[in-house]
């Protein structure tokens, strides 16, 4: 894949590269829409219950996410240089750290929930439900982080396939136990929510361990032993100085939308519940333009260490094209099907009615979202420029959505509706930022040649 990646078609080898991580993430999402199906049996309270509980998790997940983002820059810019012990020793490093630090992460994350949910303003109703699956989760974070820095590792190496057999695997296992866990067929107890979040735990775990004896006995792009995950501090120091960044970026993001979901919840269970499902649909119809920006991650990786740097601004301007025709594809989509769908999920009038405001004033900037901003953030990433990728993070949800969000919801005018239109102005212009700090080209720049 080295060779196609640095010389052959862009076209082709991103679709290439692509298609096992669209079809990944299609995977994912039927799941999360299974989740979702679920639990909307129970009530509109247990169907809120993960949508609550992700931006907590991810506040916490996401700093370790940094260093895997590191990670692959490092590998796949030691591929595109043809410095593959290196690759090798990243890879191991990265390894032992992500470990480390997801144990400590599992136990602080823990211990803070209760008070940190009470934080969100998570209405009552929903608390005990939150509670039990945000608890659980924490309890599998290792094998998570375990799993994120394995697909990492496999896309920097150009292969996009084996990362998404084992996450096929896992999450129709994850759908299978699902209904079981949660209403207890087969003489197995009704569990709930926390069936749900049980089945997720199992299933994450497995397919981490699958990864890793992959990678241990030589099966994957990558090979690691016992001695390559040794603490390597210099390394280390290496990973922080570019993971850190990245990790500060998102665990920023994701708190953020801790404050955000505190700012929706303000307007009650209804319109968290209408904004809950319409992210779960348009994550289904966007899974496709996702995977792209994914795949052009690698090509920017190796291209960029390989010092081909017009041929990664070609990959990246290419990648827009395609996923701003496809999110907006996606958008429309939603709007001419939103009510029937949404009644599958929860039959609920108020629900649904809800439903055509997020519409109409958060989604339709989705196209500025996935198209330019989600583009750029991962060439900044995959370049290793995760300075860059932090502030442009931070921007988009601390400077403009959060803000705006407040401004326009709870002061100028004072509904749901303004809450949506701060979140849709906010998509907007940062993705036109966004691609105007790409076209400056400050991040064709080695990360390598930094040692």
């Amino acid at each position: 894949m080295r060779i196609e990646i640095l010389e052959g078609n862009i076209e082709k080898t991103l679709f290439r590269l692509a298609y096992p991580l669209i079809i990944n993430n299609l995977i994912h999402v039927l799941y999360n829409i299974t989740d979702t199906f679920w639990l909307g049996k129970i009530g509109r309270e247990a169907l809120s219950a993960p949508g609550v509980s992700w931006p907590l998790i991810g506040t916490l997940m996401n700093l370790g996410q940094g260093f895997a983002i590191a990670g692959f820059a490092f590998v796949g810019q030691y591929i595109g240089a043809k410095e593959y012990q290196k690759a090798n020793k990243a890879a191991g490093a990265l390894y032992s750290l992500v470990l480390f630090f997801a144990s400590l992460t599992a136990i602080v994350g823990f211990l803070i929930t209760p008070k940190a949910l009470e934080f969100m303003k998570v209405t009552p109703n929903v608390y005990p439900y939150a509670l039990t699956y945000v608890r659980i989760i924490f309890l599998g974070l290792p094998f998570s982080f375990m799993g994120f820095a394995f697909s990492a590792l496999m896309r920097a190496t150009g292969d996009t396939k084996t990362p998404v057999k084992i996450n096929i695997f896992t999450v129709l296992l994850n759908v299978i136990l699902d209904p079981i866990l949660i209403f207890g067929f087969f003489g197995v107890p009704r569990l709930g929510v926390a069936g749900a979040a049980i089945a997720t735990v199992f299933s994450n775990t497995l397919g981490s361990i699958i990864g890793t004896y992959l990678l241990f006995t030589g099966k994957a792009g990558l090979h690691l032993t016992f001695t390559s995950l040794r603490p390597d501090f210099v390394f280390y120091k290496k990973i922080f100085r570019v993971g850190l960044p990245s990790g500060i970026g998102q665990s920023a993001n994701s708190f953020g939308f801790v404050i955000l979901t505190r700012i929706i919840f303000g307007f009650g269970d209804v319109t968290y519940a209408a904004y809950t499902i319409t992210t779960r649909l348009v994550n289904f119809l966007t899974s496709i333009s996702r995977g792209i920006s994914m795949a052009m991650g690698t090509m920017i990786a190796q291209n960029v260490g390989a010092e081909n740097y017009e041929r990664a601004r070609k990959i990246a301007e290419r990648t827009m094209i395609v996923n701003v025709a496809i999110a907006t594809t996606a958008v429309i989509v939603i709007g001419a099907l939103r009510v029937p769908i949404f009644r599958i999920f929860l039959d609920d009038r108020a629900v649904v009615e809800e439903s055509a405001i997020v519409w109409r004033y958060f989604l339709t900037s989705v196209p500025f979202f996935n198209g330019l901003f989600v583009v750029v953030n991962n060439v900044f990433r995959a370049s290793g420029h995760t300075k860059k990728s932090m502030m442009l993070g931070i921007l988009r949800l601390w400077g403009l959505r959060i803000p705006l969000s407040y401004f326009l919801g709870y002061i100028i005018i004072g509904s749901s509706m303004g809450v949506f239109l701060g979140m849709g102005l906010s998509n907007v212009i940062a993705g036109l930022f966004g691609f105007a700090w790409f076209l400056r080209g400050t991040w064709m720049k080695r990360i390598i040649d930094e040692e």
